[in-house]
């Protein structure tokens, strides 16, 4: 491994146990066995290496979603089914206990959005990244694939569920959403849909 990546693994090991406020670059130059020179070198800033770290840590937890993961192992339902849509949300939340730690520092990192421009900048390009990965799990078309529409209207649905879901969890674990409740209240809207008042 170069820097760069010797960075970056540093710098998600430091968020994992100092969160992002409390990691400083000396702890990342600890951690990663690099210098200081490294971090503007490869990432510009401190925050930018941070913020990458956070994003490459959403990535590897992103794995655990994908459909057929679940409890079984093996089941998969149809792309664009209701089916499909509970079973990537149970993968979601079956990771949630394991993931708390990552889910932690999305808010410490929104709530430095004001504080530090670069910061917001970059969660903003990480947000637009996170749509249209979200995509593939729910209709199995590549992200390369995914339209601007898709991306903007389905992706921005999905990734709103995922950040509502990740406060109840962290908030209230007991009282939160399960994926059968998701997906009863998307059958009822779908229901509903047809309805004329």
């Amino acid at each position: 491994m170069g820097h760069r990546e010797d960075l970056l693994e540093g710098a998600k090991r430091c968020l994992l146990q100092k969160g992002f406020v409390r990691t400083t670059a000396r702890d990342i130059v600890k951690e990663s066995g690099t210098n200081l020179g490294s971090i503007g070198y490869h990432y510009g800033s401190k925050d930018a290496l941070l913020v990458q770290a956070y994003v490459s840590l959403i990535e590897e937890m992103g794995d655990r979603f994908e459909p057929g993961r679940g409890a079984g192992g093996t089941i998969q339902a149809p792309p664009g089914s209701l089916e499909r849509f509970r079973e990537v949300w149970a993968n979601v939340i079956r990771s949630m206990p394991e993931s708390r730690a990552v889910w932690l520092i999305g808010f410490e990192l929104v709530l430095q959005g004001d504080r530090i421009p670069e910061v917001r900048k970059l969660l903003a390009e990480a947000e637009q990244q996170g749509r249209s990965g979200l995509l593939p799990l729910f209709n199995d078309i590549p992200e390369a694939d995914q339209s601007e529409e898709a991306i903007d209207s389905e992706g921005r649905l999905y990734q709103t569920l995922l950040q509502g879901l990740m406060v109840q969890w962290l908030f209230d674990p007991d009282s939160a959403t399960d994926a059968d409740q998701l997906a009863e209240g998307l059958r009822r809207v779908i229901a509903g849909t047809g309805r004329t008042s």
